[in-house]
Formats: C-alpha cells, structure tokens, sequence
C-alpha cells in the first residue's frame, strides 16, 4: 500500500513540475513538439531513477558513515553530471535524430534543479505513512523517483500537446509565444491540485 501512495502522490499530487516547481527549464524550453517531449521525458526518466538510486547509496554507505553529509550536494552533482554524459553518449549512437532535435538541453539535464531536487529529498525528507515518519529505503526511493520522473514526463507531453494545439488557433497577439505557455502551465498546475484530497 505503502508503494502506491508513494506512485500516486508522485505523480499526481506532488508533481515535481507542477506543485514543486522544479525543472522548469526543460519543461517550457523542450516543449514546443510532442516528439522531444517524449525523447526528453524518457531522458529525465531514465537519469532520475538511476541518479536517486545511485546517490542514495553513496549517501547511505559512504557519506553517512564517514561523517561527510556536508558533501552531498557536490556528490550529487557529479554523479548526476556523470549519468547524463552516460545518456548522451547512447543517444547519439541510437538516435541521432533525437539527440539532435533535444540539442542544448540534453546537457542541461546536468542542471536540471529535478534531478538534484529528488535526489536529495529522497535523502532528507521524512515520509508519512499510517501516521508513522520516516526516511525511504532503497526500495521506497528507487519507487519514488520512477513515479516522480514519470509525473514530470507526464506534465511534459500533456504540455507540448497542449501547447501544439495551441500553435495551430489564433492566439491575441499579446500572449503568443511563452506567456500563453505560462498560462497554460498554470491552468495545468491548478488541475493537479484537485488531485491533493486523494493522499
């Protein structure tokens, strides 16, 4: 039960984009066609999970025990920088076309405040859970950041949909381009606010 509150509220509930405001970058700059969206979703996807992961359990067995908890955010960050290099590499070999179409922001995956943001949460944060606090395992953390990566991934494709439909009406003159995105966006963020009473 544990693990599906932690997918829902994920997700839904505490959307890293939409509630948290993290990874805004990406998520107004890789948004103009549903196909980066996609590419660029399964990119942050796969470098959240393998990046919590990862930091999780260079925190648990080398930070934490060595008294070093003061270099998490240095730790983090190269290992995070380390994943995407990792990403981009095999994307250049395997599609080309994506990795060309994400560009720039392929590397900003580096800089991308969500993938450090989950990181360290799953760390710090203590969750609750039939009334009980308490730091995620390994399990509960690899879970956690899958379904964060997915929310963020979600938000991302309904965005560039939304935002493709977008180019093809008239829109006035004063709110083309990033302030109907912005807009829109928080349209987006007041509907997954409705799903706060679920958790």
């Amino acid at each position: 039960m544990e693990y599906f509150l932690i997918i829902i509220s994920a997700i839904f509930v505490n959307n890293i984009v939409l509630a948290q405001f993290l990874g805004i970058c990406p998520f107004l700059g890789v948004s103009n066609k549903l196909s980066t969206a996609s590419g660029m979703s399964m990119a942050v996807c796969f470098v959240i999970t393998l990046a919590t992961v990862v930091t999780y359990l260079i925190n648990q067995y080398l930070l934490e025990p060595f008294g070093l908890t003061f270099l998490q955010t240095i730790a983090f960050i190269l290992v995070i920088a380390a994943l995407v290099q990792m990403v981009e590499i095999v994307l250049k070999k395997v599609s080309p076309s994506l990795y060309q179409a994400l560009g720039i922001f392929l590397p900003l995956i580096t800089t991308n405040c969500a993938v450090l943001g989950v990181a360290i949460t799953v760390v710090t944060k203590e969750f609750t859970f039939g009334g009980a606090s308490h730091l995620l395992n390994l399990g509960e953390a690899t879970v956690y950041a899958f379904a964060t990566s997915l929310g963020y991934g979600l938000a991302m494709v309904l965005f560039a949909g939304i935002r493709e439909h977008l180019a093809l009406n008239e829109v006035p003159k004063a709110f083309k381009g990033l302030p109907i995105a912005v807009i829109t966006v928080g349209i987006m963020a007041l509907a997954f606010l409705g799903f706060s009473g679920i958790v």
